[in-house]
């Protein structure tokens, strides 16, 4: 079993292909990222290593950066499709892999699907993820992207990458997560330069595997995000009605890479492990209802700016010793803090909201105004931290409080009846990445 986190280098003519090998199960899995990867820094992410993991157990997983891409060789002139694929070959070549499934986000899509139509006896099956026979528009193919939108799409490649603009519109709701404009805007650069990434658009549309799939005899599972913005629906229907016996699958969400969003992610996984292997293991008990709390200083951007390094860092550290201390006392826990603010869980709302208001009313003395957000739901277990759209919701709710203030979802205000507490009503709110809008209360002192 090679290191999970080894990076090994493959030879392809004078090109090197970067990959790892994570897991060591029965099944071989091939599997490459859209042209925007680097999977030393993938794997560094939380929301990619699970997915990676998870795949893991069911499979020995070969990851591999495309030529151009990551932590493979830059290239001045990027190859035809076919050397891509023979890419591929030399990836398995130097895992040792006979035959594999493959696995392949967007255009590496396309590489999956030639492959599997030139070297059918070393392929057990194929999964697209997003994935598209070509994006140009045509008479018979009138979904794909015009001439306008192709010269579009390539200029703001060239003029916005490296600064997640352009991951973050194919992938609004990884976008939107704790950390995930940050992420983005780090794979972008760690993939390729802008030079190189608009060279990289470019091929992608020309590119064209329409008239190999009905030669595909491998099983085929299509899958596609459904409120995919950046590769329409109809691309996926197209390959589903061209590779014989292939099924669709539509996945949750809107995120073109699927392993950013943890609901469509388990979605994924679990699917392709039944096409896969013929079944998918017992569901494992990791949800759980739960209130979720955030909070964050007000301002604390031009306040470190005033008071300097030192004054800030004190100032942070009494922040995180009220905030602990507060919450032990309410029986809940800190699941992490944020720099400025904090996350924290607990198993009643009522406590959660009482708990949010001493804290700042302790902070507030310290001359460290808050922000809270407080809302009750189901979230998913991820070791020591939390996942899932109720996290995403309390963000948001904590977001639109002003200081001193405690926001809460209708969900908090109903669950507290008979509390004691009282709740001021700020209307229904449209909480972004959140796609049906919320009604929020204010926790009152009345």
């Amino acid at each position: 079993m090679v290191p999970e986190r080894t990076v090994h280098y493959a030879d392809s003519g004078d090109v090197q292909i970067a990959y790892q090998v994570i897991g060591d199960g029965p099944l071989d899995i091939v599997m490459a990222f859209d042209w925007a990867s680097n999977i030393d820094l993938l794997r560094s992410i939380p929301p990619f290593d699970r997915f990676t993991q998870r795949i893991a157990e069911f499979g020995r997983l070969i990851v591999f950066d495309m030529r151009g891409a990551g932590l493979s060789d830059p290239v001045d002139r990027l190859p035809s499709l076919e050397v891509w694929v023979d890419d591929v070959q030399s990836v398995m070549d130097a895992a040792g892999s006979k035959r594999a499934a493959l696995v392949g986000n967007g255009q590496a899509a396309q590489l999956a699907l030639l492959f599997a139509a030139t070297h059918p006896r070393q392929t057990t099956a194929v999964v697209t993820v997003n994935g598209f026979a070509t994006l140009r528009q045509a008479p018979d193919y009138p979904f794909g992207f015009s001439p306008e939108a192709e010269e579009r799409a390539i200029r703001i490649v060239r003029e916005g990458w490296g600064t997640g603009r352009v991951l973050g519109f194919s992938n609004p709701d990884f976008a939107d997560s704790p950390d995930g404009a940050g992420w983005l805007a780090m794979i972008e650069r760690a993939a390729a330069t802008p030079r190189g990434a608009a060279l990289k658009q470019q091929r992608v549309f020309d590119i064209d595997v329409r008239d190999v799939l009905s030669t595909i005899s491998v099983p085929t599972l299509v899958a596609h995000s459904k409120q995919n913005r950046f590769v329409d629906a109809e691309h996926a229907r197209y390959l589903k009605d061209h590779i014989a016996g292939s099924r669709l699958l539509e996945v949750p969400g809107g995120d073109h890479v699927v392993t950013s969003t943890s609901e469509g992610a388990e979605f994924l996984v679990d699917a392709v492990e039944e096409f896969l292997t013929g079944s998918r293991r017992p569901p494992v008990l990791n949800r759980a209802l739960r209130t979720v709390a955030f909070t964050d200083i007000v301002g604390s951007t031009e306040m470190a700016v005033d008071l300097g390094d030192s004054r800030w860092r004190s100032l942070l550290e009494a922040h995180e010793s009220v905030s602990r201390r507060e919450v032990d006392a309410a029986r809940g826990l800190v699941v992490k803090f944020t720099g400025d603010g904090l996350m924290a869980t607990f198993d009643g709302p009522a406590r959660a909201v009482q708990c949010m208001r001493t804290i700042g009313e302790g902070l507030k003395s310290l001359g460290l105004p808050i922000r809270a957000g407080v809302h009750t739901g189901e979230v998913e277990l991820i070791g020591d931290d939390i996942g899932g759209i109720a996290v995403h919701v309390a963000a948001r709710i904590a977001a639109l409080a002003g200081a001193g203030e405690v926001l809460t979802s209708s969900t908090v205000r109903d669950l507290v009846a008979g509390s004691g507490l009282v709740f001021e009503d700020r209307g229904e709110q449209m909480l972004k990445g959140v796609p049906e809008p919320w009604r929020v209360f204010a926790a009152t002192n009345q």
